[in-house]
C-alpha cells in the first residue's frame, strides 16, 4: 500500500465518523467505494476486494457506532429499547446476511448495495411528514419484525444498518429526525458485530486476501479509517444537533442518492466527473 492510499483512508475515515455523528449512518457510502478503490489498485481481485470493503467497513462501523451512541446518549436522543431490539434482531440478521454475500458474485453486491441505499433515498423524499402529535412505536414485536431482515440487507451490502433503518424509523416507527439518527447509531451496536463475524468466519483462508486480512476485514485499513473516524464521530453529533431536523433529513437523502449512483456506476457510464 502506497502513500496516497494511507492518506486517503484517513481522510475518508475523519468523513466517515462525521457522518457516522451527524447522520447516523455507518459511512458505508463512503468507505466501501475508497476501499474497494485502494484494494483493486494494489491488485486485489474485485469479487475479493468487495467482499473485504464490506467487511472491514463493518468493523469500522462498530467503534465509530459507539462513540456516536455515546454523544447521542448525552443528547437525551437515543431511545434505547427500540435500538436494542432492533440492533439484536439485527445481528442475527446481518450474521445471515454476511454468509450469503460471501457466496454471491462480486458484481452483484455492489449493485445491490447501490439500489438499497436509493431506494432507501427515494421513500424518504416522498413520504409524507411524520404527525407532531406522533409518538414512536414502542411495540418489540414490531421492532423484532423490522430488525431480522433488515439486518439480513445490511450484512448482504456490508453496511451498519442506519442508512436502511432511518428511514423505518421516520415513516413507518413514527421517530423524529433526531431520535432516527441517534438511535441508529445505537442498532449500528449490534449489527455491525454480527456482521463482523460473519465476514470474519466466511472468509478464513480464502486464497488472494491482503496481507493483514483477518478473513474479509483488513486490519490496517481498520486501523486508518478508524483511527479518523471514532474521534471525528463527536463532532459530527454536535453538528447534528444544531441543524433542524427537516435539514437534516435532507443532507441525509441528498448524500444517499450521491452515493448510491456513485457505486452503480452511473456517472461512469455517463462519462461524468463525480
Amino acid at each position: 500500500m502506497q502513500m496516497i492510499h494511507i492518506v486517503i483512508l484517513l481522510i475518508t475515515g475523519a468523513g466517515v465518523g462525521f457522518a457516522s455523528g451527524l447522520l447516523g449512518v455507518g459511512g458505508c457510502f463512503l468507505m466501501v467505494p475508497v476501499q474497494f478503490w485502494v484494494l483493486t489498485s494494489i491488485g486485489v481481485d474485485s469479487t475479493i476486494a468487495i467482499r473485504i470493503a464490506f467487511g472491514t467497513n463493518l468493523a469500522v462501523v462498530l467503534p465509530t457506532a459507539i462513540s456516536g451512541a455515546f454523544g447521542h446518549h448525552r443528547k437525551e436522543a437515543v431511545l434505547w429499547k427500540a435500538g436494542i431490539v432492533l440492533g439484536l434482531t439485527g445481528l442475527a440478521g446481518a450474521f445471515v446476511g454476511g454468509f450469503i454475500a460471501t457466496h454471491v458474485p462480486g458484481n452483484f453486491l455492489t449493485i445491490a448495495f447501490g439500489l438499497a441505499i436509493l431506494a432507501g433515498a427515494i421513500r424518504m423524499l416522498t413520504a409524507k411528514p411524520i404527525k407532531a402529535e406522533s409518538k414512536p412505536v414502542n411495540s418489540v414485536l414490531t421492532c423484532m419484525l423490522w430488525g431480522f431482515p433488515l439486518g439480513i440487507v445490511s450484512g448482504i451490502i456490508g453496511i451498519g444498518g442506519g442508512v436502511l433503518m432511518i428511514p423505518v424509523m421516520v415513516i413507518a416507527l413514527g421517530f423524529d429526525m433526531h431520535q432516527a439518527v441517534g438511535t441508529s447509531t445505537a442498532l449500528m451496536i449490534f449489527t455491525s458485530i454480527g456482521g463482523i463475524l460473519s465476514y470474519i468466519v466466511n472468509g478464513l483462508n480464502v486464497p488472494g486476501l491482503p496481507v493483514y486480512s483477518v478473513g474479509y476485514v483488513n486490519l490496517l485499513q481498520w486501523i486508518l479509517l478508524a483511527g479518523t473516524s471514532v474521534p471525528i464521530a463527536q463532532i459530527g453529533v454536535k453538528a447534528a444537533h444544531k441543524l433542524p431536523a427537516k435539514q437534516l433529513k435532507y443532507a441525509f437523502i441528498v448524500v444517499m442518492i450521491y452515493m448510491s449512483l456513485k457505486i452503480i456506476g452511473v456517472f461512469s457510464w455517463l462519462h461524468l466527473p463525480l
